[in-house]
């Protein structure tokens, strides 16, 4: 409909400026046996042009109405009030201006490109007012001078290691602001959790599970775009290596729990972002002489010790342990030591 109404009132201007045209030509009107024969030519040229731009110029309004809501949700208030006072200062002087256009020129065409000319200068006196709306702003007293930001930063781009999804950490990091943007999760690794996730060890299927829950929460946090990438890289057999040639191709961030994973993709000029580096950085964790609950999962390399896994995944080694593998204890943190894998926490069973 409004297609059809932007057609109507383009057709009859055109029609009318081209019979306009056409009265006043000499040579049409010599050449024509009833003068008002190049009138009515002129009229039926004109509703033919109108015809045409009028449905381009009906579809191009509704595009620019269709894009007002999303538009307007990304301007301020301050940019909106400038933009009217813009467009007003716009008006006037397209008023000014089309003055001699309606003076010189026919009544039609001057009041056409008169039209045309206070269109034009109204859009462009609305563009620049918001542009510069906060130096306006604040030269009027209506708001305080901002020092000018820094451009802002292009959206990052992400790509997740298994070992970042089953460490968890990510997810607080997307939750918090602190990890925005594109997020890839190549598709070899939701299959290597999902193995993982049908293992028949207890830990290694816990753990698998964790993975894909914290990757399928990580696509509904604010400010993430998440998307799977299904391509395989046949030429790179190992999971890393696929890794590292999927973040080089997108030229994104290779998010990484794994250090071995992180140097490689160090020396490759891969940008990498490691969760439990960050987590260890900014939280403490279990001091000396807290008391935790830990499942006793495997033995430890010396005799009578019993390792467990806190909920971010940090390694404890528990003395006299060995014979509660299986059972959940109590045990009171004795030391940490920080190593090249991350921290790894020392205990005895509690009194």
């Amino acid at each position: 409909m409004l297609i059809e109404a932007v057609r109507l009132v383009v057709t009859l201007a055109a029609t009318a400026v081209g019979f306009s045209i056409g009265r006043g030509a000499p040579g049409w009107t010599e050449a024509a046996t009833n003068p008002d024969t190049a009138a009515v030519v002129g009229a039926l040229i004109g509703a033919g042009v109108g015809y045409v731009l009028g449905g381009l110029s009906g579809r191009l309004v509704r595009r620019s109405i269709d894009r007002v809501p999303a538009v307007v949700d990304r301007v301020s208030g301050a940019q909106m009030f400038a933009g009217a006072f813009g467009l007003v200062a716009g008006l006037l002087v397209g008023a000014v201006a089309a003055v001699p256009a309606i003076v010189l020129l026919p009544e039609v065409a001057g009041w056409s490109i008169g039209a045309l000319l206070v269109i034009v200068l109204a859009a462009v006196g609305a563009r620049a007012f918001v542009a510069r709306s906060e130096d306006l702003l604040a030269a009027a007293g209506l708001a305080n001078r901002r020092r000018p930001s820094r451009e802002a930063e292009a959206p990052r781009h992400f790509v997740v290691d298994s070992s970042a999804a089953i460490d968890g950490r990510i997810l607080d990091l997307a939750r918090t602001g602190l990890l925005r943007g594109e997020v890839t999760i190549p598709g070899f690794v939701v299959d290597e959790l999902q193995g993982i996730a049908d293992s028949g060890q207890i830990n290694r299927r816990r753990r698998g599970r964790r993975g894909l829950d914290v990757l399928e929460a990580l696509a509904e946090a604010p400010g993430v775009r998440v998307a799977v990438d299904e391509r395989t890289f046949p030429g790179h057999p190992e999971v890393d290596a696929k890794l590292l040639a999927l973040a080089a191709e997108l030229t994104a961030t290779l998010v990484t729990t794994d250090h071995n994973l992180a140097q490689a993709a160090g020396l490759r000029g891969i940008e990498v972002l490691d969760p439990q580096a960050i987590g260890e950085a900014l939280r403490s964790g279990p001091l000396a002489g807290d008391l935790v609950t830990l499942v006793i999962e495997k033995a430890g390399s010396e005799p009578g010790q019993g390792i467990g896994y806190l909920e971010d995944g940090t390694m404890v080694v528990v003395e006299n342990a060995a014979s509660a593998i299986g059972h959940t204890i109590d045990i009171e943190i004795a030391g940490a030591l920080r190593t090249s894998i991350g921290r790894l926490l020392f205990a005895k069973r509690a009194a």
